[in-house]
């Protein structure tokens, strides 16, 4: 939009001139200056806030795992130089170019972020690693051959300067842009037509008056108020722990309708214990050599949370240090862990026998259809201890074994042959939930976001969490969803993925199609993940959130990442979102309305009244508005008692209102002054009032009078820049206190707005002092036109929301559990008090009842189908 102001310093340069007068350099002069003065305070404001947020980011800076000396640990990404032997596995994000050295079967590396490949593709020793990609599958060494801008995506970010983009947020400047240039282009034209056509103006009156209308009809500070409040909003969110990645997240965050989340390590701790005293033993091995099997499958260096839980354990309950718990083997072949086949195993020889043996732990079910026929009575028994152990809220962990019978000098996950797999035991692994997980799901529900649990454990284990964190245990298994259509969301499993309250048994495809079904249904969709596994989903939602110690691969797909651990930072970060998204929304308000009011006052006056309102005047209230609106970044607001979004029909509607209303009271004003005598009688003290009216005694008009200049100017900027009060609020603008900064500098302004008309007498300005009388006068005329402002704002609102009721209290969106039958005509509401919030508990507990019973039938007929 600063091209229209650009405009208008070119016609007073270029154009406003003739008739024996020079150019108006006066006016050229001020409005470059305020497009300098709008772009630094741009530029100081982004550039503090930028540095707070990228001195958090730093602690967010990838750290690479390298083997120097004979030792491995870990050091800041930055710091790896070329011939550094890297130890990279499951979930890390390469740091640099490198050819691999060593490395697993079957190890796939995703680079779709470089290459634009879909699939992850496979690596074998002596191929070539790129910065930036993403280990989706086992592990390796590799040895560094280029960092920094000399790697493959660092010569492509050299060449090509990466800009993000505004995305939905340019969209909406852009159209609420467009709306004040479409307004001020059609009152333009007929300005023009009126006074060149109609009323026979000449040429540098004319201009004069175009000059007033370009200034004060584009809200110039628009973009740089929006993007400083993002800006600053960004700086708050980061002092509570929340790095915002991408600006415009900011915005989605406040709309988020459903936040899906993942359970393990982000409703949980992800601090795993053994409880060693309910391992359930299938074999003739006893508990401390189960759990000695168990540690074998397991790493000890780079190990992950599983692994590490388990060597723990083995440990203490085998009495020995961490390097001896494996006992007396030589380790032939690891396969990691990989999200897809959901197991690692390990081939080694034992050092007392000879014999080669592979075992292999993961996931209850594919350990025990591993080891175990479906046929077999042992099967069934399984089974029923794996449910034994979700409904106490254990995760059940397979182990099984096997004698490699094969002879061979090259061992693999597969190769040389193994004898039949033997089921030795399942683990019993606890995870406990995160402390504040049960009270952040209860404000989500009452900020209006259902929250759904999406995880790979077992129903009965999500059950279970769901009911000691407060959640909805409407939750199923993902296979309900895809109707045997592949990674593909049937028509009937769309039904459920909205019904539900989560879902159990799912692979990283599954969290990717629930989302992205979500989020193609109209839903903003927010996901919480931590792993590698997450980070597909976390990608396509609307917002992804990385939550503290998340892998590199999940905090490189989110778009805010956690860095404190805990989920309240979750709310902290939503309800600041809201605060942020309302702040920008009544200043949108009040530039259309400031737009509206301008084009039709100073449009209609030359009309009707064949006033003249010079355009210096205007460009000192442009100065004077900024200067004040720059405070709504900090101010003080209310949120949102629900998800927010832009609404740019009632935004134009409020606006176009809000500035009928006040060109209505400039017009009043001039009215009474120039063709009554309701001033002259009533208060004939006042400066040159009589001079003032249109049928003085030598035949001129008192309205040319700089004096009648300096009142409407006055007059237009209190009314003008009291509106932001209006508009920051949700009910009637005494109801809600704001920011002290606000306040100061709108009385700031209006201070130097009044001594400028009760004083000034500068001849290229066109104005005159007024005196105190006058300034007095027009004061309470304001404050009497501004009364009604509350008023027109309520029935506008009434007409876009559900009732009065909305207007005063704070509701809540309907429960996610709805399907399009069942949510009523209208929602109730609720007072955001104790006794209101707690009625929105028990009435979305209610609704989940009722429908619980109807959502089983369904998905067991839905089951059958696919079966």
């Amino acid at each position: 939009m600063s091209w229209v102001m650009e405009l208008a310093a070119i016609v007073a340069i270029g154009v406003s001139n003739g008739e024996g007068e020079p150019p108006d350099w006066e006016d050229f002069v001020g409005i470059v200056a305020l497009l300098l003065i709008n772009a630094s305070i741009g530029y100081y404001e982004e550039s503090k806030a930028g540095s707070a947020v990228a001195a958090l980011k730093a602690s967010l800076a990838p750290e690479a795992t390298v083997r120097r000396n004979g030792k491995v640990f870990d050091i800041p990404a930055c710091e790896v130089v070329p011939g550094d032997v890297l130890v990279i596995k499951l979930g890390d994000m390469v740091p640099a170019d490198g050819k691999l050295i060593e490395g697993d079967d079957g190890m796939k590396i995703d680079q779709a972020a470089l290459t634009g490949e879909s699939m992850p593709v496979s690596k074998t020793s002596g191929q070539t690693l790129y910065s930036g990609s993403v280990v989706k599958q086992g592990e390796g060494e590799m040895v560094v051959t280029s960092t920094g801008e000399n790697t493959f995506i660092g010569r492509a970010a050299h060449l090509v300067s990466e800009t993000e983009g505004s995305g939905h947020f340019q969209q909406i400047l852009s159209r609420i842009g467009m709306f004040c240039i479409g307004l001020m282009s059609v009152f333009l034209i007929l300005l023009i037509v009126i006074q060149y056509a109609a009323q026979r103006y000449n040429y540098r009156v004319g201009i004069n008056n175009v000059l007033t209308i370009l200034i004060g009809s584009i809200p110039i500070a628009m973009p740089t108020v929006l993007s400083v409040t993002l800006a600053i909003g960004a700086e708050q969110l980061a002092k509570k722990k929340a790095i915002v990645t991408r600006i415009t997240a900011i915005e989605e965050l406040a709309g988020m309708s459903i936040l899906c989340s993942d359970k393990t390590g982000t409703l949980t701790l992800n601090e795993l214990t053994v409880q060693v005293e309910s391992i359930q033993c299938y074999s003739d091995l006893d508990v401390n050599q189960c759990i000695q099997m168990a540690a074998r499958a397991s790493r000890l260096e780079n190990a992950d949370a599983i692994d590490t839980s388990i060597v723990a354990s083995a440990c203490q309950v085998l009495s020995l240090s961490k390097e001896a718990v494996k006992g007396n083997i030589d380790e032939k072949h690891f396969m990691p862990f990989d999200p897809v086949g959901k197991k690692t195993q390990v081939t080694y020889t034992d050092g007392s026998t000879g014999k080669t043996y592979r075992v292999c732990k993961g996931a209850p079910q594919i350990i025990l259809s591993l080891a175990v026929n479906e046929s077999d009575p042992l099967y069934a028994q399984v089974e029923k201890d794996i449910d034994d152990f979700a409904k106490k809220g254990y995760r059940a962990l397979g182990v099984a074994m096997c004698e490699v019978k094969g002879k061979g000098d090259v061992f693999t996950s597969t190769t040389p042959e193994s004898g039949p797999w033997t089921l030795i035991c399942n683990l019993a692994i606890f995870d406990p939930p995160r402390h504040d997980t049960r009270e952040t799901i209860s404000k989500a529900m009452e900020l209006g976001v259902p929250v759904k649990m999406i995880t790979g454990d077992a129903v009965a284990i999500a059950r279970e969490t769901a009911s000691l964190l407060g959640m909805g245990t409407n939750i199923h298994e993902s296979s309900a969803l895809f109707g045997g259509k592949g990674h593909e969301i049937s028509a009937e499993g769309g039904q459920f993925v909205q019904d539900a309250d989560g879902f159990a048994g799912v692979f990283p495809e599954h969290k990717y199609a629930i989302v992205k079904y979500l989020r193609d249904s109209g839903f903003m969709v927010g996901m919480t993940g931590d792993g590698v596994n997450d980070a597909p989903a976390l990608k396509v939602a609307n917002v992804g959130v990385a939550v503290a110690g998340a892998t590199d691969a999940a905090r490189a797909a989110a778009d805010i990442v956690l860095t404190e651990k805990g989920l309240s930072v979750i709310i902290d970060a939503m309800i600041g979102a809201r605060k942020i998204f309302q702040r920008m929304v009544s200043y949108s308000i009040y530039a259309c309305s400031t737009t509206v009011g301008i084009v039709v006052r100073f449009t209609v006056a030359v009309w009707a009244f064949r006033f003249n309102m010079p355009p210096f005047p205007i460009l000192i209230m442009a100065y004077l508005n900024d200067g004040t609106i720059m405070t709504i970044s900090k101010d003080r607001v209310k949120p949102s008692p629900r998800p927010s979004v832009w609404n740019l029909t009632y935004i134009f509607a409020q606006a176009t209102a809000f500035g009928l209303y006040m060109a209505l009271s400039t017009l009043v004003f001039i009215f009474t002054i120039n063709r009554t005598d309701f001033w002259e009688n009533n208060f004939s003290g006042l400066r040159r009032v009589s001079l003032l009216k249109n049928d003085l005694p030598d035949g001129s008009n008192g309205i040319d009078s700089p004096v009648f200049n300096s009142i409407i100017y006055l007059q237009t900027s209190i009314l003008g820049q009291a509106l932001i009060f209006v508009t920051r609020s949700r009910s009637f603008f005494f109801m809600e206190r704001p920011g002290l900064l606000l306040v100061l500098a709108f009385c700031l302004a209006q201070v130097v707005a009044t001594l400028i008309a009760v004083y000034a007498n500068w001849g290229f300005t066109e104005m005159e002092g007024i005196g105190w009388g006058w300034a007095l006068a027009v004061w309470v005329w304001d404050i009497i036109w501004f009364m009604p402002l509350d008023l027109i704002k309520i029935f506008v609102r009434y007409t876009f929301e559900e009732g009065w009721m909305s207007l005063f209290y704070q509701s809540s969106s309907a429960p996610v559990h709805y399907t399009a039958k069942d949510i009523p005509t209208k929602v109730p509401v609720f007072r955001d008090d104790p006794p209101g919030r707690a009625q929105l508990r028990a009435y979305n507990r209610a609704q989940q009842t009722a429908h619980e019973a109807s959502m089983n039938e369904k998905l067991k007929e839905t089951a059958k189908k696919v079966d």
